[in-house]
């Protein structure tokens, strides 16, 4: 796509997804708090049409699973996630994107995971958020394994959080490989193409019942898709 156009098509989708964060979802989400998964999920829906672009699911999300582990490219994973379903995760994020103007007050009101890397006690706050969101809120949790987001195909080494919350509190886990989200809105380079955001839902993963390296091998499940839906579909991460 030509460079001017993508970066038109860019600012298009940031002025998207402000307005109908800001204006919209934020003051339905603090009238109607009962009905936030319904209200995130319709919305966000209404910004992948306004964005061009459709989440498309591959395999089943399986609802017994606990934990939703994601590869991250940007906010759009977020977005396309929440228009695909309605059962309203609870996303972990880190403590700075709180502080951030209209998204902190989202992460809020939607009582998202404030995860603090600088705090020696943040693992154990961890374990007590995702033990009372599962037993008491009912609400299956979300998180990008990676950190961060990274530049290419190959997915950063896992951080170690998501293993230690699983194995203490015996999570089944589901792994999710997301592909073109980075194409439809790159943050980094400032631009956006056509492109729709695929899902890839893996097998379940029972924790309790699976081997030592149940951690390394997600990765490496996910690192095969990753591969394979851009060595046959021309689909990056």
């Amino acid at each position: 796509m030509n460079t001017l156009l993508s970066k038109i098509r860019f600012f298009w989708s940031a002025f998207v997804i402000f307005i109908v964060v800001a204006f919209f979802m934020i003051p339905l989400v603090f009238v109607f708090r009962k009905h936030k998964g319904i209200i995130m999920h319709k919305l966000n829906r209404i910004i992948m049409f306004l964005l061009g672009s459709r989440a498309i699911q591959v395999g089943k999300i399986d609802l017994s699973a606990d934990m939703y582990i994601f590869n991250h490219q940007g906010i759009v994973d977020i977005i396309a996630m929440e228009s695909l379903q309605t059962n309203h995760l609870r996303w972990m994020a880190k403590k700075e994107l709180f502080n951030l103007p209209y998204i902190g007050q989202l992460l809020k009101l939607g009582e998202m995971i404030s995860i603090d890397r600088e705090s020696k006690k943040s693992i154990l706050k961890l374990l007590n958020d995702v033990k009372y969101s599962i037993s008491t809120l009912d609400r299956k949790v979300a998180i990008f394994p990676e950190g961060t987001r990274s530049k290419g195909q190959k997915l950063l080494s896992f951080k170690s959080g998501a293993k230690i919350i699983a194995e203490k509190l015996h999570l089944k886990i589901q792994p999710v490989v997301i592909t073109g989200s980075r194409m439809l809105v790159d943050e980094s380079k400032k631009t956006s193409q056509s492109s729709d955001v695929v899902f890839n839902f893996l097998p379940l993963v029972d924790v309790e019942k699976s081997s030592e390296d149940w951690y390394e091998d997600i990765q490496k499940q996910m690192q095969e898709v990753i591969d394979d839906e851009f060595k046959f579909n021309n689909r990056s991460r």
